[in-house]
């Protein structure tokens, strides 16, 4: 097999990515394979900073906490050499090849005041299937998004973890409540949705709709492989939830060959001022917290919240211990 190597360093290119959605399914054979690398310029930006004691249901939610007030939602996991984790790599201007893999649902889990996945890849008119596994009750917001606008799709309550022991609010142990069950419908040229609780600003995951089988998310070190790729000229489009848009580049695949690419993302720090303060002599203090003579503590385990997908054999999400 013949190597060839592609390598382009890209900046972040502000485009309307419309997907087509009709795809024919062959029998790929002599196919080529891209292989590649997302990495981000500069240095890591901060994780965002939320208010535990401005959002509601603390004594729960805390958990995962700073120990000081404050939840941290970590958007971008980079490694030293820049490779950036968490980044949908796909194709477009592929009109047939491999089959789809039937996935099903698409799934998401609520478990501590956390949605998981953090990036999930979709297709239009897939079933969603949601499930809350706390005994508290989310507010499930779903937005389709673009640059000239957002739009909802979805707003519904996701209703408690009725198989949570009662009065036990602080106890960690979760079985799996009824799912919330709905479709994912995009409108026409828009691909990417983001998902949040109108009660837990924290709490966000994010969607991207693909109309083909050639796309991969990044491990650890901004690794992809697209395999059995047919002969031909396509786009290649890098996404990540903290970047403002896609990153582009045109590749030519040959039968049989493998071609190594690299994409980069411009440091996006100047843009993301406003959840980055974070004190840590919290200014209420955990005081307002006490009612009737209870205590809430938010300092239980002192652990922020790590994002790592666990979509196509990624890690799952973990909490790491601070």
């Amino acid at each position: 097999m013949k190597f060839i190597s592609y390598v382009l360093t890209l900046g972040l290119n502000i485009v309307l990515i419309a997907p087509a959605f009709s795809y024919e399914e062959i029998t790929v054979s002599n196919g080529g394979t891209i292989t590649g690398k997302v990495s981000l310029a500069g240095k890591e930006p901060p994780a965002l900073a939320y208010s535990l004691i401005t959002n509601p249901d603390t004594d729960f939610c805390g958990r995962i906490s700073t120990g000081t007030g404050w939840r941290l939602v970590d958007e971008f996991h980079v490694a030293p050499d820049g490779g950036l984790q968490n980044t949908v790599v796909f194709l477009e201007g592929i009109a047939q090849g491999k089959p789809f893999a039937r996935t099903g649902a698409a799934k998401v889990t609520v478990e501590d005041c956390l949605f998981t996945p953090w990036v999930s890849v979709v297709q239009n008119e897939q079933q969603l299937h949601i499930v809350n596994m706390d005994p508290i009750i989310h507010d499930v917001q779903i937005y389709e998004t673009a640059p000239f606008g957002s739009k909802v799709m979805l707003h519904r309550p996701l209703r408690l973890n009725p198989f949570h022991p009662k009065n036990r609010i602080k106890d960690h142990q979760h079985n799996p409540g009824e799912a919330m069950l709905d479709t994912v419908e995009f409108s026409k040229g828009r691909r990417i949705l983001y998902l949040e609780c109108g009660f837990h600003t924290y709490m966000q995951s994010w969607g991207v709709a693909v109309d083909n089988p050639y796309y991969a998310i990044t491990d650890a070190e901004g690794n992809f492989t697209l395999p059995d790729v047919p002969e031909g000229v396509y786009s290649l489009l890098a996404w990540h939830p903290g970047m403002g848009g896609f990153i582009k580049m045109e590749v030519v695949i040959l039968a049989n060959e493998t071609l190594k690419t690299r994409m980069e993302f411009q440091n996006p720090i100047d843009r993301r001022m406003a959840h980055n303060t974070m004190f840590s002599n919290y200014r209420f203090g955990t005081e307002v917290l006490e009612k009737e003579g209870a205590v809430y503590d938010v300092q239980a385990t002192h652990e922020t919240q790590d994002i790592l997908s666990d979509q196509h054999g990624q890690t799952a999400n973990t909490h790491s211990t601070h």
